[in-house]
């Protein structure tokens, strides 16, 4: 299985990712080991990414999944996957990514960023961010509002539930 917990900046993605991973006994990576150099400085600067800065992180952030997941392994991946393209890379020509969607209103997240400390992300990107963000169909979807345990536990229950349905392979 491959999680994918994504949303704009400070929503949560890697205490989520992180608590996720822990609780369903598997790894776990933030996405954001995968940007480069490059990507981290514009971000720094306050200078959105677009598609061409984003297609070979995304691609990165793939190919680690495929190695995992070809080794049987399971794991979770924080990643914004702000765009339906972007979650399609990350799904995989096998469909084998589930999304959980941490979703929170623009004044909730920029109190959030303004309280963060040692991230390359500029806060001043997260309007960027709400313009750029198509918000899946697909997806769990958890309201960020609530306290992180209850974030984790209605993710993680309704994870389960989609495996459960989920035909054998």
């Amino acid at each position: 299985m491959i999680v994918v917990v994504m949303g704009v900046s400070g929503c949560g993605k890697s205490t989520v990712g992180q608590r996720i991973a822990e609780r369903l006994g598997c790894a776990f990576r933030d996405g954001d080991e995968f940007h480069s150099e490059a990507n981290r400085a514009k971000m720094h600067a306050g200078i959105p990414l677009n598609d061409d800065d984003r297609k070979p992180w995304l691609e990165s952030i793939r190919a680690y999944m495929d190695e995992k997941t070809g080794n049987g392994q399971s794991l979770v991946v924080a990643c914004s996957a702000l765009k339906q393209r972007y979650r399609d890379v990350l799904r995989g020509p096998a469909g084998n990514a589930e999304f959980v969607y941490l979703k929170g209103d623009f004044d909730l997240l920029q109190g959030r960023l303004a309280a963060r400390k040692d991230h390359f992300f500029n806060p001043n990107l997260l309007r960027s961010q709400f313009e750029t963000l198509e918000e899946p169909a697909d997806a769990i979807v958890v309201d960020i509002a609530l306290p992180p345990e209850a974030i984790v536990d209605q993710a993680v229950a309704q994870l389960q539930a989609r495996a459960a349905h989920r035909p054998a392979a």
